[in-house]
């Protein structure tokens, strides 16, 4: 079974909160459960978490979306191009997962082990 792992970071890029789903689920889902309680000016997120009820989610509490429209959308949402260049910053966050060879190969079996790994690297990596 694969997983795929949702991550809430924070401005610097380090980890907040993981959320783990199977591998063939869609992104979509995971966001109001990795969204819940977090106070924040922004969200930035990619294409796949573009849909109308994330943004209305995001808009109520009172933060600002910058996800790019997906391709199928019939009319384009604008979203603010400067700040989505700071989403590299997760990026650099699952980069820095990757020197964690358990992470990068998911030796664990079972999820609540692969998650357990995750925030055990996720502290490593705020210690740095």
């Amino acid at each position: 079974m694969t997983t795929k792992i949702h991550t809430v970071a924070d401005a610097q890029g380090r980890p907040v909160r993981f959320i783990l789903t199977a591998g063939q689920a869609a992104d979509i889902k995971s966001a109001p459960d990795l969204l819940a309680g977090l106070t924040t000016g922004g969200v930035i997120a990619d294409k796949a978490y573009d849909s109308n009820a994330l943004r209305d989610l995001i808009d109520q509490t009172g933060a600002e979306a910058v996800i790019p429209s997906n391709r199928s959308r019939k009319i384009l949402i604008p979203h603010d191009a400067v700040a989505y260049k700071l989403r590299n910053r997760i990026e650099r966050f699952f980069n820095k997962l990757k020197h964690f060879r358990r992470i990068a190969t998911r030796y664990d079996r079972r999820a609540i082990y692969f998650l357990a790994a995750l925030h055990l690297a996720s502290a490593m990596i705020w210690m740095r």
